[in-house]
């Protein structure tokens, strides 16, 4: 509880930093609530997305399997400020397969940490990789982070694309486009 009560106190500081009293009505409770808050924004710390991922099914598929638009919220880690978007996710299996809503789970588990936006790309990409061993998978990330939008050059409008490949996806230029076309891009 000790070390609680010392970011709770450094919150307070924080907001006397800022030029704000931390007394005032409205601020009262700001810093439990940010203690609170950042715990869920970083829960995925406390769990291996990979795991998500073992839940499997003996079913014959060859073709490809996408999942699109998975939401998802992150940290920066250089700011700790918010960047969010959707993830675009396409595997072609060997064997099995999992189920679909173990991906999203899978990519909420590595968006809840302090991040960067190609680390996270890397991530999901290895562990369906590591888990699955499919032929091949891609994943193409888009995302607003607020460090750009809303501070620095506060360009509002940016949305940043990441992509990473594994297998025939990084080998063959028909896979990848197969699946950026099914993504209209």
């Amino acid at each position: 509880m000790r070390q609680s009560e010392n970011y709770i106190e450094a919150v307070r500081d924080l907001i006397e930093i800022c030029g704000d009293d931390p007394n005032r009505e409205g601020l009262e409770e700001t810093p439990y609530r940010v203690l609170k808050a950042f715990l869920e924004y970083t829960e995925g710390y406390h769990e291996n997305p990979k795991h998500h991922l073992e839940k499997v099914f003996d079913v014959q598929h060859e073709g490809l399997i996408m999942v699109k638009d998975i939401e998802f919220h992150s940290m920066c880690e250089h700011h700790f400020a918010p960047f969010f978007g959707v993830a675009h996710i396409a595997y072609i299996p060997s064997e099995k397969i999992t189920g679909l809503s173990k991906i999203a789970r899978m990519v909420d588990g590595y968006a809840k940490r302090f991040q960067v936006q190609e680390r996270l790309s890397n991530q999901i990409v290895d562990a369906m990789d590591e888990v699955l061993h499919p032929q091949g998978v891609m994943v193409v990330m888009e995302a607003k982070h607020m460090c750009m939008c809303g501070r620095g050059v506060k360009k509002g409008d940016a949305m940043t694309m990441t992509t990473a490949t594994r297998g025939v996806f990084a080998k063959n230029p028909d896979k990848r486009m197969e699946f950026l076309s099914l993504l209209g891009k």
